[in-house]
Formats: C-alpha cells, sequence, structure tokens
C-alpha cells in the first residue's frame, strides 16, 4: 500500500460530506451511515441526509465534531422562495447546521435571474449567520460555462458559503469543466466562498483530481473543510479499503 495513497486518503476523509439522500431512507440506514461517519482513521467533514432524517443523525453523532447537512428545494429546483424559506427554517430546527439549497437553475436558463436569486436570498436569510449555505448549482443541467459562470456569480453575488456542482439526482453531475468555472470565480472573488463536487465521485483517483484542481486555483493551505468539500456516499468505501478501516 502506497504510503501517498493513505495520505490522499485521509486528507479526503476529512473533505468528505458522507451522503444519503435515498427515497426509501429509514432511521436505522441513516444510524448506520453516521456509525461510519466516525472511523479509527478519523472523521467526515458532516452527514448530508434529507430533513426528515436530521433528528436521527444529530442523535447519533452528538459531541462527535461531525457536521449535519440537510437538503432544500431538493432536488427539484423549484422557483417559490416561500417554500425555500420552510424548508430552510424546518431544517434548522431539528439539527441542521448546514444547509445545501438547489438553485432554481430553470429560471436561469430562460433569462430570469431575479427569480433564480430570490430563493436564494430566502434561504440566505433564513440561515443566518451561523447555518452554512452551500448552493447547488445543477452544472449538468445548466450544461453551458456562460449559464454555470452566471450561476456562479449569482451565488457569490447573494453572499453563499459554498457553490456546488450537482444534486446527484440527474444524468451529468461533477465534472472537471464545471468545477474549473466554479473554482474560477471563487477565486476571483478572492476565496472566501468554498467548493463542493457532488454526484458520481466514487474513486480515489476522481476525488484527487478535483482536489489538485482547486490546488492549481487557490492553493493547498486552502482545500481544508471550510472550503472544500467532496459529497459522495461510495468514496468513503474506497477510502476505508485503502486504509485497512
Amino acid at each position: 500500500m502506497s504510503n501517498d495513497r493513505q495520505t490522499l486518503s485521509r486528507r479526503l476523509l476529512g473533505l468528505l460530506d458522507l451522503t444519503s439522500l435515498g427515497e426509501d431512507d429509514t432511521p436505522q440506514r441513516i444510524e448506520a451511515l453516521c456509525a461510519r461517519a466516525v472511523g479509527p482513521q478519523g472523521q467526515v467533514a458532516a452527514v448530508c441526509v434529507y430533513p426528515e432524517h436530521v433528528t436521527t443523525a444529530r442523535r447519533a453523532l452528538q459531541g462527535r465534531g461531525v457536521g449535519i447537512a440537510s437538503v432544500v428545494n431538493f432536488p427539484d429546483g423549484g422557483e417559490d422562495p416561500g417554500r425555500v424559506e420552510r424548508e430552510t427554517r424546518r431544517a434548522i430546527a431539528a439539527g441542521a447546521d448546514e444547509i445545501d439549497m438547489v438553485l432554481a437553475w430553470r429560471a436561469l436558463q430562460r433569462g430570469d435571474a431575479a427569480v433564480a436569486r430570490a430563493g436564494v436570498d430566502a434561504c440566505r436569510a433564513a440561515c443566518g449567520s451561523g447555518v452554512a449555505l452551500k448552493l447547488i448549482l445543477e452544472t449538468g443541467e445548466l450544461a453551458t460555462p456562460g449559464l454555470i459562470r452566471d450561476a456562479a456569480e449569482l451565488g457569490l453575488d447573494a453572499g453563499v458559503d459554498f457553490l456546488k456542482t450537482s444534486t446527484g439526482k440527474v444524468s451529468v453531475n461533477a465534472t472537471l469543466e464545471a468545477a474549473e468555472i466554479l473554482l474560477d470565480a471563487i477565486a476571483a472573488r478572492g476565496g472566501r466562498c468554498g467548493f463542493k463536487a457532488a454526484g458520481g465521485v466514487r474513486t480515489l483517483d476522481e476525488a484527487a483530481a478535483y482536489v489538485a484542481l482547486a490546488e492549481r486555483r487557490l492553493g493547498a493551505d486552502w482545500v481544508t473543510a471550510p472550503h472544500f468539500r467532496i459529497g459522495a456516499s461510495a468514496l468513503l468505501g474506497a477510502i476505508e479499503a485503502e486504509l485497512g478501516s
């Protein structure tokens, strides 16, 4: 086993948002997920679950230092800011300390940036200063570099804490090409906002490519959990296999 691969695996573990967003998730499945979030080799940055499972995750990880993330406006990216606010407030009340919100990307596609921005503003207001907001741009559906860039700028203007590629629920999810656009936009604003790759990142080599891209754009010191995440579940298996967990 390569020491370099072990070092990479331990680093990736601390950048991981361990995710379960299955329509048939049960409390028992979420408890099992949380049990894997803290292991002998270290712990993940956060677990990400549907709002109805936040309480279960919070109870299972109480005092362990793992963030509890939940999704809103998910996965469809609807255009009702009232829905976004309600879902955000409920998730936070249940114990979420990170919110992954889907942008109303279809509005952006048809040129109605104000509608897309309204939902983000509603979520940002509901999160306040103490809850991190990750904005899911659904870059695979936006498809064109221009629209992906527009979505990134919209999120940055709204003061989100992370730009996230995808829901993982569409045919094209995270890609290095989209990540490059998002990271360039983040770098142009001084690197305050973070980045999250989500959807389809399953192997150590795939994850390492995103880490390397972020390091080239923003430096190795920037690529830490407050700024950089990978949303995955299969990746943990690859990390555990490498570390012998």
